[in-house]
C-alpha cells in the first residue's frame, strides 16, 4: 500500500498539485487522468521516488517494489534482447553463479567426513532451494513468453538492442518490468509503442495481475479493459472515482455541471454586493452595511470549474477538388527487401469516399504499402492513384518538416482559410496548445507536441484523401475524439493506420488484415472484424485460417489477391490483355484532360483581363474547352468503372 499525504508540488506561481491525499492499495488497478500539463507523469515520478514534493509525504512500505516505465529514458545498446531482458533475473542470475561455484568447490574437495565439507553442503542445498523458490528454472521460459507476448519473434531474442528502433526497445525495458513482478507497476503511456496485438497481450497481463497498477493513458479501450479505478487530476486537486473510466466521464460531467451552477451563483452574488457597495458607498447611514459586504467579499473563495471540456469542437476540412470515383487502385502490388518478401500479389480497389483501417502485426508491411501509395519507395506489380486525388500524409517524422522559426500560432494562421481563422485558438486549445502554448516556437517544442501540431495543420489543408500513420500516439482523448468526428465528417476517402480500436471504432468500413505476406479485405468495423473470426483479440484473429470462416460469418474476407488458380491460364491472359488494354486508355484519356485543363486555364486568364471581356471567340473557346473536358472526365469514369 502507498500513501499519500498533503501533496504540494509548485513550478511556479499557480501549483501543480495542492494539498492531494489518497492511497494505493494492493490489486487497485488505477487510470491517471487529466489534461496535458496537469501533472499525471509528475506524479507518477514522486510515487516512485524519482521526484521530490514541495510538501506532503509519500509511504511505501519497507519490503514494497516498484517499477516505473516512463514515457522516455536512455537505453542501453551493448547487449541483445534476450540478455536485456535478462537483467530483470539479477538476483537469479547472481544466486545460479554461486550455487556453480559452490558446486564447483564441492567437485575439487575430497576431505567428505570434514566439518568444513557438510557445512559446504549444507549451504549448497539452502542456496539451492532458495535458487528453486525463485523460480529459477523457470525464468528463461517466463522471458520468451513474455517478449513474444509484446511482439518479438524468436529469431529477434539474439539480436543486438541496437538493431531496434526505439519504439521496440521501449518494449524491452516494459518486458524486464513486468518479469521482475513489483508490488505496483507505475506505466507512462505505455501502449504508444506497441500495436494492437501486443496492447491486448499487456491488458491480459495487467487484469490477472495481483499487484497494483497506476497507469496513464490516452487509450480508452486499454484503461477501461484494465483499471477499475480513476483519479483525475484537475485545478491543482486530485479527485478520487471508485469507478472505469467510462463511468467517470459521465460522474464527471454532472459535477462539472454543479460546479457551472455554483459557480454561476457565487458570481450573481459577487455582482450584487458589488452593487450594494458602489450604490450606497458614500452614504454614511449606510456605512456599516457597507462595510460588512466588503468584508463578505473578501471572504469569498472563488469557486474554480474543471478545464473546459473541447471535445465538443467540430473541426470542418476545407473545400477541395473531387477526386476520381477511386483514389486508389492496387493490381498485383507486392514488395521485397532481398529475400524477405513483405507482400505479395495485393490487389485491392478503395472507393472515394470510404475510411479504411489498415491492421497486423509490427513487420507485416502496413506503413510499407502507404509508402508504395506516396510514390516514395519501388514495388512490383501496378498501383494506380486516382485523377485529381489530393493526398494528405501523416506519418511519424511528419513533424520534422515544421518551420522551426514559427510559433504555433503562426504555423496554423499560415493555413487556415476562411472561417476557421476565427477558430485557431479553439482548435488549438482542443489539441493542447491553449493560452501561452500557442506563443512557443515550433523549435521548443518536444517530438509529441510537434506531431499534434503537424496533425492540425494537415486537418487545415485542403486535401481529398487522408493517409494517417499512427495518428493518435500524441493526442489526449478529448484531442482524440475531435480529431475522429472531423474524419467521420469528411467527405473524402482515408487510410488509417492504428492501433487504437476505440478510436477506429464507428469511424472505419473496412479493415484489410496484412499478415503471412498477404493483406485480405474484411467489410465492416473494427469489431466486425474480431467478430467474424470469433476472437477476442487481433492477435487470435490473424493466427486464424481466412480461408476457415467460423460458421454462419457473414462478409467473408476476402484475399487482396484472388489465387492464379481460380482462373485458367487462357483466361488469365485474355483478362490481362483487357486490362492493359483498358489501362492504356485511361492514361491516354489523363493526357487529354491534363492539356484540356492547362488550355481551360490559359483562356480563363486571358477572359480575366477587362479588354478581352466582349470577345466571342475566346468565350467560345472556352466554353468548348469546358465541355471537352466534362466529356473526357465522363469518359475517364467508365473506364475506371470497366477496369474494376
Amino acid at each position: 500500500m502507498i500513501s499519500v499525504e498533503g501533496l504540494t508540488v509548485e513550478f511556479g506561481v499557480k501549483p501543480l498539485f495542492l494539498d492531494a491525499s489518497f492511497v494505493v492499495n494492493d490489486r487497485d488497478r488505477i487510470a491517471l487522468v487529466g489534461k496535458n500539463g496537469a501533472g499525471k507523469s509528475t506524479m507518477l515520478k514522486i510515487l516512485c521516488g524519482k521526484q521530490t514534493p514541495t510538501s506532503g509525504t509519500v509511504a511505501v512500505p519497507n519490503d514494497y517494489t516498484i517499477g516505473y516505465l516512463p514515457q522516455v529514458m536512455i537505453l542501453q545498446d551493448d547487449t541483445t534482447v534476450r540478455e536485456e531482458a535478462r537483467k530483470a533475473f539479477a538476483k537469479i542470475t547472481q544466486l545460479k553463479e554461486k550455487i556453480d561455484e559452490l558446486n564447483q568447490q564441492l567437485a575439487e574437495r575430497t576431505d567428505y567426513e570434514s566439518e568444513a565439507y557438510m557445512s559446504l553442503v549444507e549451504k549448497f542445498t539452502q542456496e539451492h532451494e532458495r535458487y528453486m523458490m525463485m523460480g529459477g528454472d523457470n525464468y528463461e521460459a517466463e522471458i520468451e513468453r513474455t517478449l513474444t507476448g509484446l511482439g518479438f519473434l524468436r529469431t529477434d531474442f539474439d539480436r543486438p538492442t541496437n538493431e531496434f528502433s526505439g519504439g521496440w526497445r521501449m518494449r524491452i525495458e516494459l518486458a524486464k518490468i513486468l518479469l521482475q513482478k513489483p508490488d505496483v507497476l507505475l506505466l507512462d503511456e505505455p501502449t504508444n509503442h506497441l500495436d494492437i496485438e501486443s496492447i491486448q497481450w499487456l491488458e491480459q497481463q495487467l487484469s490477472q495481475s495481483s499487484r497494483a497498477v497506476v497507469l496513464v493513458s490516452h487509450d480508452r479501450a486499454f484503461i477501461n479493459n484494465v483499471t477499475n479505478r480513476t483519479l483525475e487530476i484537475s485545478c491543482g486537486k486530485v479527485i478520487d472515482y471508485k469507478v472505469k473510466y467510462d463511468e467517470y466521464v459521465k460522474l464527471r460531467a454532472e459535477r462539472r455541471e454543479q460546479q457551472i451552477r455554483a459557480y454561476e451563483n457565487q458570481q450573481k452574488e459577487i455582482a450584487d454586493t458589488k452593487a450594494f457597495i458602489e450604490r450606497f458607498r458614500y452614504q454614511a447611514t449606510k456605512a456599516v452595511q457597507v462595510q460588512q459586504r466588503i468584508r463578505q467579499l473578501e471572504k469569498i473563495v472563488p469557486i474554480e470549474i474543471d478545464e473546459v471540456d473541447t471535445s465538443a469542437l467540430r473541426l470542418k476540412f476545407p473545400p477541395c477538388l473531387r477526386s476520381g470515383d477511386y483514389p486508389v487502385i492496387c493490381d498485383q502490388v507486392a514488395k521485397s527487401y532481398g529475400e524477405h518478401q513483405v507482400f505479395a500479389n495485393v490487389d485491392m480497389m478503395i472507393k472515394r469516399g470510404e475510411k479504411v483501417a489498415f491492421v497486423g502485426k509490427n513487420g507485416e508491411g502496413k506503413s510499407t504499402l502507404v509508402k508504395c501509395i506516396m510514390g516514395e519507395i519501388d514495388y512490383e506489380g501496378t498501383l494506380k492513384v486516382g485523377h485529381n486525388t489530393q493526398i494528405g500524409y501523416f506519418a511519424q517524422n511528419q513533424a520534422q518538416l515544421l518551420d522551426e522559426n514559427l510559433t504555433v500560432f503562426e504555423t496554423i494562421d499560415n493555413v487556415a482559410k476562411g472561417e476557421i481563422r476565427l477558430k485557431i485558438k479553439d482548435i488549438l486549445g482542443a489539441f493542447m496548445f491553449g493560452g501561452e502554448a500557442s506563443d512557443k516556437y515550433v523549435k521548443v517544442l518536444s517530438g509529441g507536441e510537434r506531431s499534434r501540431l503537424a496533425m492540425i495543420r494537415l486537418l487545415l489543408e485542403p486535401v481529398n484523401f487522408l493517409i494517417l500513420d499512427e495518428p493518435t500516439n500524441h493526442l489526449d482523448m478529448q484531442s482524440k475524439d475531435v480529431l475522429k468526428e472531423a474524419i467521420r465528417a469528411f467527405d473524402g476517402t482515408a487510410i488509417i493506420v492504428s492501433h487504437d480500436r476505440d478510436f477506429l471504432d464507428g469511424l472505419v468500413d473496412k479493415v484489410y488484415e496484412f499478415g503471412g505476406g498477404k493483406v485480405r479485405e474484411h467489410l465492416g468495423g473494427i469489431y466486425e472484424y474480431l467478430r467474424f473470426h470469433n476472437a477476442e483479440t487481433i492477435e487470435e484473429a490473424t493466427t486464424l485460417s481466412p480461408a476457415l470462416p467460423r460458421e454462419g460469418a457473414a462478409n467473408a474476407p476476402k484475399e487482396a489477391a484472388p489465387t492464379d488458380n481460380a482462373l485458367s491460364y487462357a483466361e488469365r491472359k485474355e483478362q490481362q490483355k483487357k486490362i492493359n488494354k483498358i489501362q492504356k486508355q485511361i492514361k491516354a484519356c489523363e493526357e487529354k484532360i491534363a492539356t484540356l485543363e492547362a488550355r481551360l486555364d490559359e483562356l480563363g486568364k486571358k477572359l480575366e483581363d477587362p479588354a478581352n471581356a466582349s470577345d466571342m471567340k475566346l468565350v467560345n473557346q472556352y466554353t468548348e474547352t469546358q465541355e471537352a473536358l466534362d466529356k473526357e472526365m465522363e469518359t475517364w469514369e467508365e473506364l475506371s468503372l470497366k477496369l474494376e
